[in-house]
């Protein structure tokens, strides 16, 4: 079978998809290898493994180091998460927005975190403590680190007009991280912050972000009482 040669990683992603849905290649059936895609394709081999790589994420397909790659026994639906502009997060829900720095400190790693971050231990990252104001109430706090080896420009950003949360999504792609979600009660550093009283239950979501092995940032948001989350789900086609 052979195809008009495909330019991008998204048209050769859709025609893997067209194959399998189509019975070309069957659940379980090792599809041809990167460079045999390419020659058919006529395109370049990372543009193949750009697009099988996305497949993978997204659960069709099962690729193994020297074993190739397989359409998925049992195919998982993973979702796709999005990342809020906390910004825009608050103006929708039609609030005014505030933002304010705390402190910005280029400090090294504390081990749990460079651990984490897949860093050697006492990595210099930039520390930003930030807050984000709903009508002139505390709404969220921002505690990011950053590592500028893998963002240098960061080095020149101002984040006393611009909050890290802004500049990142607008500046910094990033191909993986992982995120978690959990309560935590207010201590006075937070409670302090935030407004709030001691002990009182904080939904906070910790989360990390990498482009291919090299860590971008960590941060995590700890929202003030009330706050309840909404998000949208993006299903892979």
């Amino acid at each position: 079978m052979t195809v008009p040669a495909l330019n991008n990683w998204q048209s050769v992603q859709d025609e893997v998809v067209r194959r399998i849905h189509g019975g070309v290649w069957n659940q379980g059936d090792l599809i041809p290898n990167e460079a045999d895609l390419a020659r058919e394709f006529g395109c370049a081999r990372a543009t193949v493994n750009r697009a099988l790589q996305s497949l993978a994420d997204s659960g069709l397909l099962d690729r193994r180091r020297k074993a190739g790659t397989r359409v998925a026994m049992l195919p998982v639906r993973k979702a796709t998460l999005e990342i809020p502009l906390i910004r825009k997060e608050i103006c929708d829900k039609g609030h005014t927005y505030g933002y304010a720095q705390v402190t910005r400190r280029r400090v090294p790693s504390p081990a749990r975190l460079a651990s984490k971050m897949n860093l050697p231990r006492g990595t210099k990252l930039l520390h930003l403590l930030c807050v984000h104001s709903a009508d002139a109430k505390p709404y969220v706090i921002e505690e990011r680190w950053i590592n500028p080896d893998a963002v240098p420009a960061v080095e020149g950003v101002d984040f006393s007009q611009i909050s890290p949360n802004e500049w990142l999504l607008k500046h910094v792609p990033f191909s993986a991280g992982d995120i978690a979600f959990f309560a935590m009660s207010a201590d006075q550093p937070v409670a302090d912050l935030l407004e709030c009283e001691v002990g009182e239950g904080l939904f906070v979501i910790d989360r990390s972000t990498r482009r291919d092995t090299q860590a971008i940032t960590s941060v995590r948001l700890i929202f003030a009482p009330g706050y309840r989350m909404h998000t949208v789900l993006s299903l892979p086609t």
